[in-house]
């Protein structure tokens, strides 16, 4: 028996539309799905369908093959590789940046370049880009007057427009965010916090697939790359791997995600772990 009260289960997609799908984000994106991202699939395109007036997923795909490529196409790649994120999140990570990392580049610039590069890359709806703004600015107020080339990019470009917005929910700032970060950082407009608009301007924000060629960038100090090359398959993780060893400096740190590795797909990097956190870092001849 129907109730009223709960909202109905989406129709499951049929094989055909799930192989579509599978088909359009490798294409377009090289990121992977198993055949256990059916609900996946089902749960991302569902809003996507209803913003544009399908009743279901299946509809929405029906129109998608019917169609040459265009921005329906595009936003529905977007809806299946964005990710989901948090301020801080794991938190050894930044703790390792604040307290070691970032202390030590800047020692080591502070002699020469006086130029701090930093990418997050995958960087979502904006929290980590902002988590190290935050650091930035609570913990090092010498970097005034140095270059800092701080990059935020993401495959979505609804989620890079977000990231330059900085605006949150209070569920979102619920999640990782200090209280003393909070009051400092955002100013609350009706139930919506925004983070100030001196830190939002710190970050270049873009769009970028990571598989295409990579926008000009600066080489970098720091490169967060997490809970990217789980979606890829091996030829593409050694791809971006050497990509990435072409672009960081020699003293620069590599920061994947927990469940990734180099292991096994880049022999040229050299694994390190500061304080409760594992970095990454090329190898003595082993960049370019």
């Amino acid at each position: 028996m129907n109730d009223p009260t709960f909202p109905r289960e989406p129709p499951p997609l049929t094989r055909l539309d799930f192989e579509y799908v599978r088909s359009l984000v490798r294409k377009e994106s090289a990121i992977v799905l198993d055949d256990s991202k059916t609900y996946l699939v089902v749960s991302r395109l569902l809003p996507v369908a209803r913003q544009h007036g399908f009743e279901t997923v299946g509809a929405l795909i029906a129109n998608l093959q019917a169609r040459p490529q265009g921005e329906l196409h595009t936003l529905t790649v977007e809806a299946i590789a964005t990710t989901e994120t948090s301020f801080f999140r794991d938190l050894h990570p930044f703790v390792a940046l604040r307290d070691e990392i970032l202390p030590e580049l800047i020692q080591k610039r502070s002699h020469s370049s006086r130029t701090l590069s930093i990418w997050s890359a995958g960087c979502s709806s904006g929290q980590e880009p902002h988590s190290i703004a935050m650091i930035l600015r609570d913990r090092f107020a010498n970097l005034v007057g140095w270059n800092l080339q701080l990059n935020a990019s993401d495959l979505s470009s609804q989620m890079v427009d977000r990231a330059s917005l900085g605006t949150y929910s209070q569920l979102e700032v619920n999640r990782g965010l200090p209280a003393p970060y909070l009051v400092r950082f955002f100013d609350q407009i009706e139930d919506r916090w925004v983070l100030k608009e001196d830190l939002r301007k710190m970050f270049r924000y873009f769009q970028q697939n990571l598989t295409q060629e990579w926008s000009s960038l600066p080489a970098i100090d720091v490169l967060l790359l997490r809970n990217v090359l789980i979606y890829f398959d091996v030829a593409t993780r050694r791809k971006l791997l050497r990509q990435v060893r072409r672009l960081l400096r020699p003293d620069g740190y590599l920061l994947l995600g927990s469940a990734e590795t180099t292991l096994n797909l880049d022999e040229l990097f050299d694994r390190v772990r500061v304080g409760r956190a594992v970095f990454y870092q090329v190898s003595k001849g082993g960049g370019g």
